[in-house]
Formats: structure tokens, C-alpha cells, sequence
């Protein structure tokens, strides 16, 4: 009597974990950053929406391995205005910068306003004049906080923010360094620099 025909099994469909491709790895390691970004915007422009939420969520986790929360030295940002020159930024700052748009573009909104509200305070004590160049990148911080707090409220939004207190605990930093920054400036007639950010968090409770 012949054997019973068993159908075959269906094929495996679940992608298969592993490392990069050799040949794939090595163009990452090369490409220049401008060519990554493109890259990059290419595919979560055309891929579909979980594509994204996988992007993020896997930067989100690779922000958190690199010390997202550290917070930079006051003392490394500007450097302070002397009799014979005036204040401006250091790379750190740019540096920082840079760290917090990365960290509230991927959705870490309070972990950013922790590093903005160092860089608020580190701000108070200068002085500038309305068009140099402190006023100008204290006018990208202001747009930055407007940023962070819209990233912020998306992540309460989504419910990734497990521990409510600590969120209120940087909200409240962001408001005093900043009403901080408001008193230092009318001491020395100067122009507020954070308005728009003021105006941002003097009406949001969470």
C-alpha cells in the first residue's frame, strides 16, 4: 500500500534576523553623511507607515545607549564677554544642539527639554547686542524649545512616558530657567531672547 502524500510545508515567511551585508555594511561605513540622509528620507518616504515606526522606535533605542539625559557643563557653551570681546557660542554648544534636535526628532521630547534647559541657564549672564551673534542662536534656541515641546506632547500622546512626575519635574526646570532668563535680561535692558518658549510653557499642564 503506498505511502499516504504529505503536502509540503509552507515556507518560512518571517524575515530572518541577522548582521548587515557585507557589501551593504561597507557602503554604510563610506557613504558620506549627505548621502545617508537622502538615503535614509528615501526610504521612510516610500516605505510603508510601519517602516517608520520601526525607524524610530530603533533610534529611540540607540539614543537611550548613548546617554541621552547627560547634561552639558554650563561652562562649555558660550564664552563669556570680556572687556575686549563679546560673548559668543562654542562648537560644544552647536554640539549640543544638534543632540537635542536628534533626540526630539525621534520623539524623546523631554529628554530634549532636559538639555535645552541647561542651555537656557547657561545663557544667563550674558550680554549681546539684538543683531549679533548670540541673539541670533538664542533665537534658534527659542524655536528649538517650541520644538521640543510639540515632540513632548506627542510622547504623551503615544503613552511613552512611564513616569509622569519626572516629566512634570522637567517642565518645571524649562519654566524656572527661562523666568530666570527673563528677570537676568530686564536687569540689563536687554531683548527677552525665549519668548515664544515662554508663551509655550506657561499654559501647558500635564
Amino acid at each position: 500500500m503506498p505511502a499516504p502524500y504529505t503536502y509540503p510545508r509552507p515556507l518560512d515567511v518571517r524575515p530572518a534576523l541577522g548582521h548587515v551585508n557585507l557589501m551593504v555594511d561597507t557602503f554604510i561605513a563610506n557613504a558620506n553623511v549627505d548621502d545617508l540622509r537622502s538615503i535614509t528620507r528615501s526610504l521612510l518616504a516610500t516605505g510603508p507607515p510601519s517602516f517608520v515606526a520601526d525607524f524610530t522606535n530603533t533610534a529611540r533605542s540607540r539614543l537611550r545607549q548613548t546617554n541621552a539625559k547627560a547634561v552639558p557643563s554650563p561652562y562649555s557653551l558660550f564664552i563669556r564677554q570680556t572687556h575686549n570681546s563679546p560673548a559668543a557660542p562654542t562648537q560644544q554648544l552647536h554640539d549640543t544642539l544638534l543632540r537635542a534636535r536628534s533626540l526630539y526628532g525621534a520623539g524623546m521630547g523631554f529628554a530634549s527639554l532636559g538639555v535645552l534647559a541647561s542651555i537656557v541657564r547657561a545663557s544667563i549672564g550674558l550680554r549681546w547686542e539684538d543683531n549679533g551673534v548670540i541673539a541670533d542662536i538664542l533665537a534658534v534656541i527659542d524655536a528649538d524649545i517650541g520644538q521640543a515641546i510639540q515632540s513632548s506632547k506627542e510622547e504623551i500622546e503615544g503613552g511613552r512616558v512611564s513616569d509622569i512626575s519626572s516629566a512634570r519635574e522637567i517642565v518645571n526646570d524649562l519654566r524656572g530657567a527661562v523666568s530666570e532668563s527673563l528677570a537676568d535680561t530686564k536687569s540689563w535692558g536687554g531683548e527677552f531672547p525665549f519668548d515664544r518658549a515662554s508663551w509655550s510653557i506657561q499654559y501647558w499642564k500635564i
